[in-house]
């Protein structure tokens, strides 16, 4: 049997831009993808902590060292920018790899870098 538990976390990033006129998805500085172990192209959860908004979308490697975290396209409407996100992925893994497993989980400063 497979499960699909929490793989990566990006906890508490704040939104610095929303581009309605984009195609969709969630751009994410390439250093807090890396510290998360997140991709491009991955597929997430992003849960805005401001107004309860949940969403799935996929990521865009953002700009290295910019702190960018921005939603593109129709999920634009979903968040201010100022507004605090989790951003979540998920893996399926067997059922007694599950157990072990222990997810990537980042805090990033309030201007979106590693502390």
């Amino acid at each position: 049997m497979r499960i699909d538990v929490l793989k990566s976390k990006i906890h508490r990033a704040k939104i610095t831009q929303a581009e309605l006129h984009y195609v969709g998805s969630i751009s994410i500085d390439a250093d807090l993808l890396d510290a998360a172990n997140m991709i491009e192209g991955e597929k997430v959860t992003v849960v805005n902590v401001n107004n309860g908004e949940r969403l799935e979308t996929y990521i865009i490697k953002g700009e290295r060292g910019s702190g960018m975290v921005c939603l593109n396209g129709p999920a634009a409407r979903r968040a201010q920018v100022g507004d605090l996100v989790i951003i979540f992925s998920y893996a399926s893994l067997e059922f007694e790899e599950a157990k072990k497993f222990k997810p990537w989980i980042i805090f990033p400063t309030p201007e979106n870098k590693l502390s």
